[in-house]
């Protein structure tokens, strides 16, 4: 056999992801925050790109312009101020005091004089004091606005709130060092994650020591803060509002027995009534199970909508894109061809206005994706729209992705993290894909969603005597149209937290003896 080396031509095609692909692919997943930091860098890395103007500060500059076109041009800038400020200070404020008042007065119909002349000679400050503070104050610049979020007050956190306490209820300060531990220790919710006899180990006390401070420490604000467990809790809470005598230690002590609303069990361990029971019931159901919950641990930010949908003149509906999430950047080609114009730096400036017009088009590109895709979801859920959830098509991406026309990941990377505003409320844009459940006798489907919400409706409308069981509820359902098996009846239950028919019977009736007392 013998072996040669041979070459040949061969024609290729092939789709090659380039990094501006990437790129421009990954914006299109990108929430508005995201885009806009994304801008914020491409700005800094590239000389062309620039954020637009304000309105008010292109009205303001033209302004500006126009207000001192007038100075005449043998006038230096200095003298120009001056003279301003002259004016000014003759025109507002003088140093004759009541001839100034009494000018002001009578050109203005007004009188500016004290009204209050036993409240003592009011204290003077004339408007070169008052621009002087203005200036000093952070925000208040030339030209810079004024910044309220300067002057807000600043986030308490739960540790930085004990840690204000703590000092008045221990003043020994071994106490304290243990006091400290424990609040490291506290999680989010404001419960104690350590063992107090490793703890006590650790720092080198006493166990009686260590739960002393313990104690102390569960008195503080708010209310059952540094307990072990929700049982725990609820009692410290109990306790300050002196209502923990023996019957409600034992409801706390099987809070097991309350969750299954067995409260048959309950009268008996408590050695109470009926009556009684539900009004312990109703203190337990205003505590708090989680008291470390009012203290965040970071600034929440609302939701703002990328879509707005409202309804036209024509009886349709009107899909745009949010003006305050657009994101705005602008190419600056009369800043390329000023510097191109000597030669120098030419190869640098052409590759940064090609990255710059890649990002414009880009930007484009994704604001149409986005008003297509949501588009197609109005005219596909317009059901929804104007009469509510029970009317909620069933959808998913391949039905959105060919009627515009485009991939189905691409449609999955647009509904990801984008939000839309509707008459019905805001809602994310994945919201409106939902699982098909088929009909009875070939009808239309129904929506995953829309089913769920008529569980809800159903289950809120039954009676104390007529509680209505799974299989009550697929009867019904299937009178309306709607197939679907008793078990997946019992996980949309369960996944709206509604009890069972036999603990949801047990507590209406329980609730309708108390009302007919």
């Amino acid at each position: 056999m013998k072996l040669s080396a041979n070459l040949f031509l061969r024609q290729t095609q092939s789709l090659v992801m380039t990094a501006r692909l990437r790129q421009s692919i990954q914006l299109l997943q990108m929430t508005h925050f995201e885009v806009n930091q994304f801008i914020a860098q491409e700005v800094e890395q590239n000389p062309l790109l620039e954020f637009p103007y304000n309105d008010d500060d292109e009205a303001g500059g033209e302004a500006e312009d126009d207000r001192y076109a007038h100075q005449p041009e043998d006038a230096g800038s200095d003298d120009g101020y001056d003279n301003r400020t002259e004016a000014l200070s003759s025109d507002w404020y003088d140093n004759g005091g009541s001839a100034s008042t009494s000018r002001l007065n009578d050109e203005l119909d007004a009188n500016y004089t004290n009204v209050f002349p036993d409240d003592g000679a009011p204290q003077r400050l004339d408007a070169p004091e008052l621009v002087s503070q203005w200036k000093s104050m952070p925000g208040s610049g030339e030209g810079a606005d004024y910044d309220l979020d300067d002057f807000v007050a600043g986030q308490v956190s739960l540790r930085d709130h004990l840690a204000q306490q703590i000092p008045f209820v221990l003043p020994d300060m071994a106490d304290r060092l243990i006091a400290q531990n424990f609040v490291e220790q506290l999680d989010d919710c404001g419960y104690l994650q350590a063992d107090i006899v490793e703890a006590g180990e650790r720092l080198g006390t006493s166990l009686a020591q260590a739960e002393r401070v313990l104690a102390t420490l569960q008195s503080l604000d708010p209310p059952g803060v540094f307990a072990r467990s929700l049982a725990e809790c609820l009692a410290i809470q109990l306790r300050q509002k002196d209502r923990y005598d023996p019957a409600m230690q034992a409801l706390v002590e099987n809070l097991e027995l309350l969750a299954r609303r067995d409260f048959a069990t309950l009268k008996r361990l408590c050695g109470v009534d009926e009556e009684d029971l539900l009004d312990m019931h109703g203190e337990i159901r205003q505590l708090n199970p989680k008291p470390g919950s009012g203290f965040e641990a970071g600034v929440s930010e609302a939701i703002m909508p990328d879509v707005v949908v409202r309804a036209s003149s024509d009886g349709g509906w009107l899909v745009e894109l949010n003006p305050d999430t657009l994101p705005r950047v602008l190419v600056n080609q009369s800043y390329f061809s000023r510097v191109t114009k000597n030669g120098e730096h030419h190869a640098f400036l052409s590759n940064c206005l090609q990255t710059a017009n890649w990002l414009t088009r880009s930007l484009d590109q994704r604001a149409n994706t986005i008003t297509n895709v949501a588009s197609e979801i109005v005219r596909q859920q317009d059901a929804f729209l104007r009469h509510g959830v029970d009317h909620l098509r069933p959808l998913n991406l391949k039905t959105v992705a060919e009627a515009i026309e485009m991939h189905e990941s691409t449609v999955s990377r647009v509904t990801s993290n984008k939000y839309m505003l509707t008459p019905r409320g805001l809602f994310e844009l994945k919201y409106f894909f939902t699982v098909s459940i088929s009909a009875v006798a070939g009808g239309d489907s129904h929506s995953a969603e829309a089913v769920r919400h008529k569980i809800r409706a159903l289950i809120l409308q039954e009676s104390p005597e007529a509680v209505l069981s799974d299989d009550d509820i697929v009867d019904m359902l299937k009178k309306g149209g709607v197939d679907l098996a008793r078990r997946t009846v019992a996980k949309y239950r369960e996944a709206m937290n509604i009890a069972s028919s036999v603990q949801r019977r047990r507590e209406k009736r329980a609730l309708a003896k108390v009302a007919g007392f």
